[in-house]
């Protein structure tokens, strides 16, 4: 599931005590039933929307619609948005939004049925349909926009593995399905998040920005000359879910053309909300780890496992904080991944480096030996890491029903792993080109077994599986040893790694100064 990542857990004013205490599973759940406090709740959250008050929507987004989940809704779905609209004025706008967080509830805690899934895609189709087309004069906080696109594909992504279970289908369920084919369609997926990019002329905005003739990142996207934010960064956010699609389809160069817009190497309004953060770099490092671009994945997966290291004691209290502990676990499994394949230690700061060590160590060298265990355990650590690929394409409902939902991961695994395959077979020249800083053709061909041509062809195929096109369309090394060839003799180039003795000593001094001034404030009898 994925919803808000961080929001303090501050006392909220929209309870009312003696209704928290029922319990809807023993009363029966009755979606007219509207208690005083969820009353109050959209009362206060549709008065703040009119009055653009981000901050009190912000409050009320993150801590009371929990608190009131938690005390009142955690095995029921919230009440109805018609038995709440009369207290909003009948707002359209206000009604979509509301909706658009009851479903989100609905997937968060319960399981939702095939004709509420279908309904979900209604309300979302409606919600986008007034943002692109409609006038928004609301500012709404990023959280609850980043939230709505990353909700909107995931619950595409659930869609299509639900519908991918075609084993024990109901003939309901497939006359369902059957009639409503629009339903979470892929280009319609595709379709709005790209008409939100365009329609909100973000990439001219960020454009305009690196020429100083735009403020969007240094006011978090926000406007505050009282117009709204929520179509620019609705389109913002909407690049990094194109992303999150085509690395569900396996499209990882279209994935990361998407992306291309917003430089990951800066802040930006990405990097505003944890969830986006993780989100992006997550799958950013995936599909370059995919197309082989691995230097580039391990620099970008070393900077957010060391930001989340500082930082994740502040998201303690988020209800996302369970879901950044296993995408961090899954960044670190998929570091082991790249550092076994393109050993760039120097690349690594040494606190994430000593994490990974403690996580993976041992299985990082087992990857090492290139045999059958070491195979596998590239196959458990990509298996545990990968996200969840999805078939977009409809079903047969031509009987016999069979259960198509892990098709396309195997299919990713066995790419992956055919790579990994090929990278076992120049093991052995990687081996003694750290040995040797020159040997010759013949002799090279004699400790591997080989006759020459067969070598060539080997070292032509290390520095094929050792090069990579970047995003400039430029070819870039990833290697840790390279070598040429002249006059039948290797020459090798081994990269050596900087010692960061300066880093090392400015700590100390700065531990040192500390100590110093704590012993200055220290008085002495």
């Amino acid at each position: 599931m994925a919803a808000s990542f961080d929001y303090e857990d501050t006392p909220t004013t929209y309870d009312d005590q003696a209704l928290a205490n029922r319990n809807p599973q023993d009363l029966g759940y009755d979606p007219n039933f509207v208690p005083d406090s969820v009353k109050s709740f959209v009362v206060h959250l549709y008065r703040h929307i009119r009055e653009k008050n981000v901050y009190e929507i912000h409050q009320m987004y993150e801590t009371s619609f929990q608190t009131l989940s938690d005390r009142m809704f955690k095995d029921s779905p919230w009440p109805s948005v018609d038995a709440v609209a009369q207290y909003v004025d009948n707002d359209h706008v206000f009604c979509l939004l509301y909706r658009e967080m009851w479903f989100r509830h609905l997937y968060a805690r319960l399981s939702p049925t095939l004709r509420q899934r279908i309904d979900s895609w209604d309300n979302y189709c409606s919600l986008f349909q007034v943002v692109l087309h409609g006038v928004v004069n609301m500012q709404l906080p990023n959280q609850w926009l980043w939230d709505m696109v990353d909700e909107f594909v995931y619950q595409f992504q659930s869609f299509c593995q639900y519908r991918a279970k075609m084993k024990n289908k109901t003939e309901q369920e497939i006359a369902l399905l059957r009639q409503f084919d629009q339903a979470w369609n892929v280009y319609g997926v595709l379709n709005f998040l790209q008409a939100l990019v365009e329609k909100s002329m973000i990439i001219h905005i960020l454009e305009q920005e690196k020429e100083g003739l735009e403020q969007f990142t240094s006011t978090d996207g926000y406007d505050y000359d009282g117009g709204s934010n929520v179509l620019k960064v609705l389109g913002y956010f909407s690049m990094v879910g194109l992303l999150r699609v085509h690395c569900l389809l396996g499209d990882y160069h279209t994935g990361l053309k998407c992306l291309l817009p917003i430089d990951i190497t800066q802040q930006g309004v990405y990097t505003s909300v944890i969830g986006s953060h993780i989100t992006t770099i997550y799958h950013y490092g995936f599909a370059n780890l995919m197309l082989r671009r691995y230097v580039e994945a391990i620099r970008e997966f070393n900077k957010i496992l060391l930001y989340i290291y500082k930082t994740k004691q502040y998201h303690q209290k988020s209800p996302q904080y369970e879901q950044i502990l296993k995408k961090n676990e899954q960044m670190y499994a998929l570091l082991a991944i790249c550092l076994s394949l393109c050993p760039q230690v120097k690349l690594v700061e040494e606190t994430v480096n000593s994490q990974l060590r403690e996580k993976y160590g041992e299985k990082m060298i087992r990857m090492q030996r290139y045999d059958d265990e070491a195979f596998a355990l590239y196959d458990e650590l990509f298996s545990y890491a990968c996200p969840k690929f999805i078939t977009p394409s409809a079903p047969s409902y031509e009987e016999p029903l069979v259960n198509y939902n892990q098709d396309a991961y195997r299919l990713q695994l066995k790419l992956f792993l055919y790579e990994v395959k090929q990278q076992q077979l120049l093991s052995g020249v990687r081996t003694f080109l750290k040995v040797y800083s020159t040997i010759s053709l013949g002799k090279l061909a004699t400790y591997m077994e080989v006759d020459e041509p067969t070598l060539r062809t080997i070292l032509m195929t290390y520095k094929h599986k050792t090069h990579a096109v970047d995003k400039d369309g430029k070819i870039i090394s990833n290697a840790d040893v390279d070598f040429y060839i002249d006059d039948d003799m290797v020459h090798v180039v081994e990269s050596k790694s900087t010692k960061r003795y300066g880093d090392y000593f400015l700590r100390q001094i700065v531990k040192l100064e500390g100590v110093m001034n704590d012993m200055d404030r220290i008085k002495l009898d």
